[in-house]
């Protein structure tokens, strides 16, 4: 289509190309190799700690330390979300990456009376995942944490046989037996356990000699370990990014805060990072790209998501469009706290996801690999974002095209 400017609508050139015209060319971006043993390195220390949501700190802490590492600046929000920072070549618009280190989890309810604990879930997942997972409650007293195992109040089948089988499924149908010799709720209160401590589920972590990575909370520390690998491959490129190139590391999104805050009103884009679904019904695949068109919220930014459709074209990276139905993200959270910015997700696929996940290493490399060719790229709309203008000058028409008829 042609960029030629009119504000005439008998013209047969579609309005709204002015003067900000086609977004520039996605050519001469320099393909970057992903240091993948760091990332795997990132992906195992950061799921050995602990953060459920509301328990984060040590996780952002060694954020913190990987960024100071590289050399890359940041800053940490009141409530503890960090954003590092790239520089960039244009000042006042700026561009997002978001991933979250927040984990699904539980906090202790009760201290029952046979000595072991009700548990409720800390973000949106099931109780039958819940069943058999090791874990660590996490007490007031630092120099004390506890092991434990969450099981079925009817566990065992040399006593229960087929009831086992035929109990209900929920967490009102669950306990956490704690490895300590305690049998009575004063016993647990002994021990310093109170209503409101966090249970950590142990994320168990094996990457096999095929390059799968089974763990629990691949959502989204996988994420976190694959954007650090794709900053720090632009770091020592030493390339000159057109526009400021934020990492936005947020502590709540499992429990639908999300990026609330933390982004500034320069941000014109942001690409968050997190699971693609992997199950029957969905295209996402472990070993890809997928770029998801819509969640249970709606659909994602129709320029950004296309704009980031045609870097994997352009450059050869396998990858997948999908759509989610029962899904959130730290998005949502972001424009419903009033951020005036474009919006796309891209997934590393996740089997069993908030269950017994799985992912492969060759998807979080290309998931790394489009990261950096997207930091190089221009905005979607880069005039625009540094200074809207006219209605009639709003680069949209280059894909919805409108003339005298009105938008098709």
């Amino acid at each position: 289509m042609a960029a030629g400017a009119s504000g005439d609508l008998s013209s047969p050139l579609p309005i709204g190309l002015g003067r900000f015209g086609r977004s520039l060319s996605l050519a001469g971006l320099k393909r970057m190799k992903i240091d993948m043993d760091y990332l795997e390195r990132v992906l195992l220390e950061l799921l050995a700690i602990a953060s459920p949501s509301g328990r984060t700190d040590h996780a952002q802490q060694y954020v913190g330390d990987r960024l100071r590492d590289l050399g890359i600046e940041f800053e940490v929000t009141r409530r503890g979300a960090i954003n590092a920072m790239l520089e960039g070549a244009t000042a006042g618009v700026d561009r997002a990456i978001v991933v979250h280190v927040d984990t699904i989890g539980m906090l202790v309810k009760r201290l029952k009376e046979n000595g072991r604990l009700e548990v409720v879930p800390v973000g949106t997942w099931s109780a039958r995942f819940a069943e058999g997972a090791s874990v660590k409650i996490f007490v007031d007293d630092l120099e004390h944490v506890y092991t434990g195992t969450v099981l079925p109040l009817k566990a065992s089948g040399h006593r229960y046989n087929e009831e086992v089988d035929t109990q209900g499924v929920g967490w009102q149908h669950v306990e956490v037996r704690v490895d300590e010799p305690v049998d009575t709720a004063e016993g647990l209160a002994a021990l310093g356990i109170q209503i409101g401590d966090f249970v950590a589920v142990d994320p168990q972590p094996m990457v096999t000699p095929s390059g799968y990575v089974r763990s629990r909370h691949l959502d989204d520390k996988a994420g976190v370990a694959a954007a650090l690998a794709a900053f720090k491959a632009v770091k020592e490129s030493g390339v000159a990014l057109p526009v400021a190139a934020h990492l936005l590391v947020t502590i709540t999104e499992e429990i639908g805060h999300g990026a609330s805050h933390g982004l500034d009103q320069d941000v014109a884009e942001t690409v968050s990072i997190d699971n693609a679904v992997v199950a029957p019904g969905q295209t996402s695949r472990e070993d890809t790209i997928n770029i998801t068109m819509g969640d249970g919220t709606g659909p994602f930014d129709y320029h950004l998501t296309r704009r980031l459709l045609s870097i994997c074209k352009t450059y050869d990276l396998p990858h997948r469009r999908d759509l989610f139905d029962h899904y959130r993200s730290d998005l949502a959270a972001a424009l419903e706290a009033g951020a005036a910015t474009r919006t796309a997700l891209i997934g590393f696929g996740v089997d069993a996801s908030h269950g017994y996940e799985r992912t492969h290493l060759d998807g979080l490399r290309r998931l790394a690999e489009l990261i950096t060719l997207y930091l190089q790229s221009t905005l979607t709309f880069h005039d625009w974002d540094r200074n809207p203008g006219d209605l009639r000058d709003w680069p949209t028409t280059l894909v919805q095209p409108a003339d005298e008829l009105g938008p098709r």
